[in-house]
């Protein structure tokens, strides 16, 4: 937006700043400037950016508002010296005698208002008027169409008139164009139109693209008598629109799109009509035509000094808040029970929240005088974190062989009571509509099942097995009271050899759904990261002494198992599964990863293989605990890792037991150790396991 210093200060009293001091108090108020240049007679051309959000400042007057109220001087519109225009006294017939307004499209033309002026002598515009349109970058045009110009950029309302002879009718017609219509605009190429392009047309054809540009065959020229003076405001989402497809760009345009209040259209309309009877002569005549929406109310927006304040970080008195404001000529109407009542100017569309007019009294209070604290304690939130970690979730989970589903959020009475938890009921509603599944499901798993099922029906397969999941909410309710949370469903193919899963094959799964659970643990919260499967008493669904209860830092956050056959009945398969759930909010909570970094060893470790013969109610849980502890010990402290290598049953360990082989890996940081050195660390681990666990080591 260009503006000249000779211009802005124009409406100040005293208007005497300084180009440095104009740059001074615009840049203090927010607004940046692009460029500064001299020109002749001592006047300075600014180019000020403006934000999308203030239309009010793309004109001189906007800008003169903000240097009067940060330079505390007054602020008088509309000008002085020769910019000081007499309202010219109506004469002749009614306007609505010699032109007819129709406005079809009220939704993309909230007000258009037009005013005729008989007897206008088109010519040299006089010298204040060229100076003031050239000291902005606009050449001058004709007297005329010159003030249609100086009003644009003055009040930032765009106008147009058109030559009166030249409009069929006469009559001036705001809608919406046929597909194919042509304009002739005036920068005389010709436009071909759309349907749903808004028009200003007369009896006939266009004679204007709305709030774009006028059309060239109602253009004023030399020979122009008679003029109807047009001042509208348009829909910005209509405008932009159709600036775009033509590619073109206006002043005009630009304005419109950023909001231009149809409460200042009478202002600049009288202003307009008063300026071309000044510098053009001719007799205004009485009345204005106006047509389309009610003016709406003005906007009145509650204000708390208090909270102004705390916002602020400092205290700014009550009466400065209300002398900021009043000088931004926003009224405070009353002040009831510490809350100042403010009434919005109609330039000023884009305060509407009580935040907005702190930032206004920011902004002239001096945003400078805000002190800065040496520290400043601060809560640092990252919700971008859950966003990574469910992309990352989901890249695991397809890594693993996973394909994500969306299921029914509802299910069969029938098949929820197999996944309810002791002290949970099942959530129904009243609804016909719902027919045979009026029950919210308790589990994720139950529209996993229902995939499966139609997956079986039709013969879809996988090497290895379909795998499945979802994260989705449940619902269930106890004591009355809802309970809803979200979960990741799992639910996997058990690979088997024969008609049957084996106990091993069962086991295997088991394990493979524990192995991705903790994958994604690890793979979210780090290598560090432990998960533990504790056997537990489940829902109907799962296969009695097939279910664990998971854990994370000792925290339970799902389970696994193998299901039922009775489940899987209830879903009408016969295929074999292991499913799990898993509490979605405690997943994502570990992330990010956290790592570790150390050196690298500088000497080599020791491995041993021990295989205790142990009950089968053993589980590596307890033995995983039982290493833990004699690490935390001087006769374990070279241990560095273990981990879990296999297990093996059969005749030669006998019924009821299993052989359990982990890995121990001794490393010394100073020096190589020797396998003799680690025999007595060893020799501790297999003490406590047939104390604590009843192991038997074989011996040869």
């Amino acid at each position: 937006m260009h503006i000249a210093a000779k211009w802005l200060n124009s409406y100040l009293e005293p208007g005497d700043l300084t180009a440095a001091q104009i740059e001074t108090s615009l840049i203090d108020s927010g607004f940046e400037i692009e460029s500064r240049e001299e020109l002749a007679g001592g006047n300075t051309r600014f180019d000020v950016a403006i934000t999308s959000n203030r239309g009010d400042s793309l004109c001189v007057v906007g800008l003169a508002r903000e240097a009067a109220a940060k330079s505390r001087r007054t602020f008088k519109f509309p000008g002085t010296g020769g910019m000081t225009i007499s309202e010219p006294a109506p004469a002749g017939p009614e306007v609505g005698s010699v032109i007819s307004l129709e406005n079809r499209v009220p939704a993309a033309c909230p007000l258009f208002t037009l005013r005729v002026i008989k007897g206008v002598k088109v010519g040299p515009s006089p010298r204040w008027l060229v100076e003031a349109l050239e000291s902005v970058g606009q050449r001058s045009i004709n007297n005329v169409v010159d003030v249609t110009n100086f009003i644009n950029f003055e009040l930032g309302n765009p106008c147009h008139v058109f030559d009166l002879a030249k409009l069929a009718g006469p009559a001036i017609v705001v809608r919406e164009a046929a597909e194919g219509e042509k304009l002739l605009t005036l920068d005389g190429k010709q436009r071909l139109l759309k349907a749903g392009d808004v028009v200003v047309a007369d009896a006939a054809r266009p004679q204007g693209l709305a709030g774009i540009m006028g059309g060239g065959d109602s253009e004023v020229t030399a020979s122009t008598v008679d003029v109807a003076l047009e001042v509208a405001t348009w829909d910005p989402v209509r405008v932009r629109t159709t600036a775009r497809r033509l590619q073109i760009r206006t002043d005009a345009s630009h304005r419109y799109e950023r909001i231009v209040d149809a409460r200042t259209l009478e202002h600049a309309s009288r202003r307009a009509a008063s300026l071309i009877v000044e510098v053009a002569g001719g007799k205004l005549l009485p009345g204005v035509l106006t047509a389309g929406s009610a003016l709406k109310a003005p906007t009145v927006v509650p204000l708390r000094p208090s909270r102004c304040n705390a916002v602020l970080g400092i205290p700014v008195p009550t009466g400065e808040i209300k002398a900021i404001l009043e000088s931004l000529e926003i009224r405070v109407e009353s002040e009831d029970a510490g809350t100042l009542r403010c009434r919005i100017p109609a330039f000023r569309p884009d305060l509407t929240r009580e935040i907005d007019l702190i930032e206004e009294i920011a902004r002239q209070h001096g945003l400078d005088k805000i002190p800065m604290a040496p520290k400043l304690p601060i809560a640092i939130t990252r919700p971008q974190d859950k966003v990574r970690a469910r992309r990352q979730l989901g890249n695991v989970l397809n890594g693993l062989g996973f394909f994500e589903t969306v299921t029914f959020s509802f299910t069969t009475p029938q098949r929820a009571a197999q996944f309810l938890g002791a002290g949970l009921e099942a959530v129904g509603v009243d609804d016909d509509r719902r027919g045979a599944e009026p029950t919210l499901r308790p589990s994720v798993l139950s529209g996993l099942l229902a995939c499966r099922k139609a997956n079986s029906d039709g013969r879809v397969s996988e090497p290895g097995g379909i795998r499945l999941y979802e994260t989705a909410a449940t619902f269930a309710q106890r004591n009355g009271q809802s309970v809803e949370s979200r979960k990741l469903g799992l639910l996997m193919d058990i690979a088997m050899a024969g008609k049957s899963p084996t106990l091993a094959e069962k086991q295997n799964a088991m394990r493979a759904m524990r192995g991705v659970i903790e994958t994604l643990a690890r793979t979210l919260g780090g290598t560090a990261t432990e998960l533990s499967a504790i056997a537990a008493s489940g829902p109907a669904a799962f296969d009695p002494g097939a279910f664990a209860e998971l854990r994370v830092a000792g925290a339970a956050v799902g389970h696994l198992g193998t299901l039922s056959g009775a489940a899987l009945q209830a879903f009408g398969l016969d295929i074999p599964l292991v499913a799990a759930e898993v509490e979605l909010e405690s997943l994502l909570a570990l992330f990010p990863p956290r790592g570790t970094i150390a050196p690298l060893p500088a000497f080599p470790s020791v491995e041993r293989d021990l295989s205790p013969i142990l009950p089968e109610n053993v589980t590596w849980e307890g033995v995983s605990r039982l290493v833990n502890g004699v690490r935390a010990t001087a006769d374990g402290k070279r241990i560095e890792s273990y981990e879990f290598i296999g297990t093996y049953r059969g005749k030669q360990i006998g019924q009821g037991k299993k052989s359990l082989t982990l890995r121990l890996v001794f490393r010394d940081p100073a020096r190589t150790l020797r396998h003799e050195e680690v025999d007595p660390e060893v020799g501790v681990v297999m003490q406590r396991l047939k104390a604590e666990l009843g192991a038997e080591f074989r011996v040869g």
